[in-house]
């Protein structure tokens, strides 16, 4: 398989450490950095080190991807919260990215830029560096495939924060929208935020608005569903013959999913996958049915690809 040459769709590096630190960046395989203006004479010729200026004041800062536990006394148990950012790259087409995290979440930041195709800057620590580098180096591995987004459901967006949280909480359940300026008939559903059938509740209960766009979707027409987690995520693109599934694990920095079961519209016998810091990866259980295609990935630290085809 070809692997990417674009390298500009790779997250960048944003790096504030002096240039003494430039062997601790070779050997984490950083052959680019982002600098602030004021470093860049510092940086410059640094060998084996190109040099980009950065300013994050420039960029939409986003959260460090992660995930909350937050208490739920109805269920006397701790469910979790999902620090997802896929929504503001959806709202923000073309926009740059600035990250700000420390330790080994910057791979899941570079993995979550990467699967949404935004422009991002990554700042993190010398804890961080090698987790970064690793994931840029499986992202420079993967194949080429420009493909794009799927989604059934329509979504006007009025730019308020009620709406963005609203396609916070679509991203987070898996539920595949397309930003709309006006309602699509091609779509299962169309969603105005705020006006007729899908106006705001009156006890602003956005995860109650979310609940009635799955019902008025059906679980039988959804894109993709995951069975077994409620902390990946998915993001689908596809055209024609192909389908891309990329798979996030928003607790990877404290552990492994294990024994995740996928299911999408749509019938594909053939497969290819890769999933970060796993050599020789495999899909187990891979049935083909009517209409649909199911299978299960046996681990997930923070990223894979499955590739589909017919």
């Amino acid at each position: 398989m070809n692997a990417l040459t674009a390298a500009a769709i790779l997250p960048s590096l944003f790096w504030t450490m002096g240039r003494d630190t430039a062997p601790a960046l070779r050997e984490a395989r950083m052959e680019q950095i982002s600098v602030p203006a004021d470093m860049a004479t510092a940086w410059a010729g640094a060998p084996g080190i190109s040099v980009q200026i950065a300013n994050p004041k420039d960029a939409i800062k986003l959260l460090p991807p992660s995930v909350a536990y937050r208490y739920d006394e109805a269920a006397a148990s701790s469910t979790p919260w999902v620090n997802s950012n896929g929504w503001k790259y959806m709202r923000n087409p073309g926009a740059r990215f600035y990250y700000d995290v420390p330790g080994p979440g910057a791979a899941l930041a570079a993995a979550e830029a990467f699967a949404y195709g935004g422009r991002a800057i990554v700042h993190t620590d010398a804890a961080g560096l090698k987790p970064f580098g690793l994931m840029i180096e499986f992202l420079k591995t993967l194949p080429s495939l420009d493909l794009p987004p799927l989604a059934n459901i329509g979504y006007i967006d009025d730019g308020s924060p009620g709406s963005g949280e609203l396609m916070n909480l679509l991203v987070r359940r898996n539920l595949l929208f397309r930003l709309e300026t006006a309602p699509d008939r091609r779509m299962d559903v169309n969603v105005r935020y705020g006006e007729g059938e899908f106006a705001k509740l009156a006890n602003g209960d956005p995860s109650s608005l979310v609940q009635k766009i799955r019902s008025d979707l059906t679980d039988d027409k959804r894109l993709i569903r995951i069975f077994g987690s409620e902390v990946v995520i998915a993001h689908l693109t596809g055209s024609g013959d192909r389908l891309r599934i990329q798979l996030l694990n928003y607790a990877a920095a404290a552990r492994r999913v294990q024994e995740i079961r996928v299911g999408v519209i749509g019938r594909y016998p053939k497969y290819n996958v890769a999933v970060a810091g796993i050599h020789d990866a495999a899909l187990a259980d891979y049935k083909v049915g009517k209409d649909s295609t199911e299978f299960t990935l046996p681990s997930l630290k923070e990223y894979a690809v499955v590739d589909l085809s017919r």
